[in-house]
């Protein structure tokens, strides 16, 4: 069992990491892979209750790697936290299997409440650099957090979230691959951005309004000629063509 979810770590590393060159290097300079070790056997004393021991693990798994993971929180296989600094996963806090966490990351809760207070995440989710997720609730597989989202409510399956606070910018709508399908989209580099969205929107509504204001000096400067001109009394007349022009 615990020699299976060894091997099932070091695939998740091999697969999602161009830059690893050999299962060596996974096992000797990967901090993600390190902190995942350390917390499983934080995890273990916890559950016996010896939460003193898991918590010294954990303290010392902080100092090492620079990976924060409470021994308190339930992870599945396959989870891959690349670079992994300042990432922080809460005391009841849930990972599924396949999930992908970069550096900075927050699973964490919103107050003080005892019970569930951190999120739970789904299978085949990707967590972008900066991301928080703030809450009890649960994010759908097959998900992506955008980087620097901060996500305060639920995900359904399969969907992009951005911004602050986060919201859903993109569904799919497929369904659930079966694990050993599922081809893990790591392109957290390729998500929408609502913000340059709305920027756009209000560039198109201002060349709108300054080509009517255009028009509206062109027809204001026809009735001042024709004002000056003296073919009609200024006043009324003047509004008159303004509004035959318009």
């Amino acid at each position: 069992m615990v020699f299976s979810r060894l091997r099932n770590d070091i695939r998740a590393v091999m697969e999602r990491d161009p830059a690893v060159k050999s299962v060596f290097e996974v096992l000797l300079c990967y901090p993600g892979l390190h902190a995942l070790i350390m917390h499983r056997i934080a995890h273990g004393f916890y559950r016996r209750r010896w939460f003193v021991v898991a918590r010294f693990i954990s303290h010392l798994s902080r100092f090492l790697t620079g990976i924060e993971i409470h021994p308190g929180a339930k992870i599945g296989e396959g989870l891959f936290i690349d670079h992994g600094l300042g990432v922080v996963i809460g005391e009841t806090a849930e990972i599924g299997d396949n999930v992908t966490i970069y550096q900075g990351v927050t699973l964490g809760g919103t107050g003080k409440e005892k019970g569930k207070r951190h999120p739970t995440i789904g299978n085949n989710v990707v967590v972008s650099a900066g991301a928080k997720v703030l809450g009890s609730f649960t994010v759908g597989d097959n998900s992506r957090i955008g980087a620097g989202s901060v996500v305060l409510k639920e995900v359904p399956p399969d969907s992009t979230v951005v911004g602050v606070p986060g919201k859903v910018v993109a569904r799919n709508g497929r369904k659930v691959e079966p694990r050993e399908d599922y081809e893990i989209d790591l392109r957290h580099d390729l998500l929408p951005d609502p913000v340059a969205e709305m920027i756009r929107c209000m560039q198109r509504k201002i060349d709108r309004l300054e080509k009517r204001v255009r028009q509206m000096e062109e027809d204001s400067s026809i009735a001042e000629t024709v004002c000056r001109e003296g073919k009609l009394k200024c006043g009324e007349d003047c509004l008159f063509v303004l509004q035959k022009e318009a």
